[in-house]
């Protein structure tokens, strides 16, 4: 369970009111979940990103995180949230891409199990320092290349893919259970699509959702 202290609540640009702002943008983009909308509102995003833009964590924008990685703006997580648990909550789920640790925040909050994988070790180490402070102990982090998954702990229920490679990554499918989902950006630069897979007994099905922009899918670990 998150929990909250005073630190977590914010003031000024980060109070509630402003979340408040945040959450009713949100419900006007389309977002409806009443559960996810609650949780967007306590969850304290100014934590995740650096203390010189906390004052615009609660703008619905994504911002720079370093090393060319961004956190992803709200409606983003709410959406992709949305999209993924929209046929019922996976058990487990695997995020390709910690970054900051919000979207693994959200997750965690919402999900039985999250197993997050990151290439850049300092956003990692990060990561870990949040989610340890908000006391969400049911996520397992790995630095590696993301774009592996994480065979060892597959099949997962759901996939959340939030960096963009050029098409759908079979090696992440074959990750999915029968009937399982994946959220994902694919393209490159302005031409980005999201994505729903839904992986099948003899292969996988997808819709296009919306268009996105998104970093890219990068291998390699740093």
């Amino acid at each position: 369970m998150m929990t909250m202290g005073a630190r977590d609540q914010g003031i000024g640009m980060t109070s509630q009111r402003t979340r408040e702002r945040l959450i009713q943008r949100l419900e006007e983009a389309g977002v409806r979940d009443p559960i996810e909308l609650d949780l967007m509102r306590r969850l304290p995003r100014h934590l995740f990103v650096d203390e010189a833009l906390s004052s615009r964590a609660y703008e619905d924008s994504a911002l720079p995180i370093g090393h060319g990685q961004t956190i992803s703006q709200p409606y983003t997580v709410a959406r992709m949230t949305e999209a993924l648990l929209e046929r019922g909550r996976p058990d487990t789920v695997l995020e390709v891409g910690t970054g900051s640790g919000f979207q693994t925040a959200v997750l965690a909050s919402l999900v039985r199990r999250v197993y997050s994988v990151e290439r850049v070790k300092v956003l990692l180490d990060e990561a870990r320092g949040r989610l340890r402070e908000l006391k969400l102990r049911n996520v397992r982090l790995r630095h590696s290349d993301g774009g592996s998954g994480w065979p060892e702990y597959a099949p997962f229920g759901g996939i959340m893919v939030t960096a963009a490679p050029e098409g759908i990554p079979r090696i992440l499918v074959n990750q999915l259970t029968p009937g399982g989902c994946m959220i994902l950006p694919i393209g490159h630069g302005s031409q980005q699509v999201l994505v729903r897979v839904i992986r099948t007994e003899d292969g996988y099905t997808h819709e296009i959702l919306e268009p996105v922009i998104f970093v890219p899918l990068l291998g390699g670990i740093v």
